[in-house]
């Protein structure tokens, strides 16, 4: 699964500014699949130019088209195109870390929310005014200047943006969920792994989505669930699988991916394992079929 964060900063092929762990992109997708999966360590900012895309993960479906913005938490999701017009799309990546600061600058002048879950919606849909769309505006224009922004200036262009959502009262979930992230130390580490835990990703890549180096993610781990990370992801899959195989429009292949296994022998035989039968069979009993 691709880390879309990493891949971006590594390509010579996007247009993008850096600043510290910050990146801001404009680009057309490169991608060519109707369905690709993907993952970031970091939160995002989405802003439609134009085209429609969908983001799918085990908590729903977010789609946004022109003019519309989609705030998405770090983690791992299916992207769905549509293939009728191209996707044009201004990209923010932002950390929960500056997002803490910020929070903290303006504390005394915030309204009171009410408490965000911590198993919350991973997508937020931000609801747009003339604020909102000047500020994307005035983003994209730097993407078209010659003279690239100074990395103070763009910090100050997000901050501008993260401001904007905690000092009005359009957004309340996302100002909710910014004021949260300045009061724990590291993101819990349960939430994150029950919305993750479908996606093909490996135990290094689980650990930063949750701040932790890899020791310290294992250690914890077991902790809370009893179980190493790798024998835990595999029969939290397996149940989700058997879940999905009550839906009869899903063909046994698109559960094994859906579920985390890139590999129809290797789901099969994990299947097989831990309910004491084959997928094809389980879902014949599981539909009353003889």
């Amino acid at each position: 699964m691709m880390n879309m964060y990493e891949e971006i900063r590594g390509s010579l092929h996007f247009n993008k500014f850096e600043f510290g762990e910050m990146l801001f992109v404009e680009y057309t997708c490169p991608f060519e699949d109707e369905s690709v999966g993907i993952w970031t360590p970091m939160d995002s900012f989405i802003h439609v130019l134009s085209g429609k895309k969908s983001w799918r993960t085990t908590q729903g479906c977010w789609t946004a088209e022109k003019g519309q913005t989609l705030y998405i938490k770090k983690g791992a999701s299916i992207i769905d195109q549509h293939m009728d017009e191209d996707f044009c799309v201004l990209l923010l990546f932002v950390s929960n870390d500056f997002i803490a600061e910020c929070v903290r600058e303006v504390s005394g002048q915030l309204k009171p929310h009410p408490a965000f879950p911590e198993d919350e919606q991973r997508a937020l849909s931000i609801r747009s005014d003339v604020t909102m769309s000047s500020y994307f505006q005035s983003m994209l224009s730097y993407f078209s200047e010659k003279e690239r922004p100074s990395g103070q200036l763009l910090e100050l262009k997000l901050k501008e943006l993260i401001l904007s959502i905690l000092l009005n009262d359009k957004n309340p979930e996302l100002a909710s969920y910014f004021q949260s992230l300045a009061g724990s130390v590291a993101p819990s580490l349960k939430p994150i792994m029950e919305a993750n835990f479908c996606f093909n990703l490996s135990l290094n890549d689980y650990a930063k989505l949750c701040n932790r180096s890899l020791s310290t993610f294992k250690r914890e781990f077991k902790a809370i669930y009893g179980d190493s990370p790798g024998r835990w992801l595999i029969r939290r899959r397996l149940e989700y699988a058997a879940v999905l195989l009550g839906n009869p429009e899903l063909q046994i292949t698109q559960i094994a991916l859906q579920c985390g296994f890139e590999d129809l022998s290797h789901f099969s035989r994990a299947f097989k394992a831990r309910f004491d039968s084959s997928p094809v069979k389980f879902r014949k009993e599981l539909n009353g079929i003889g």
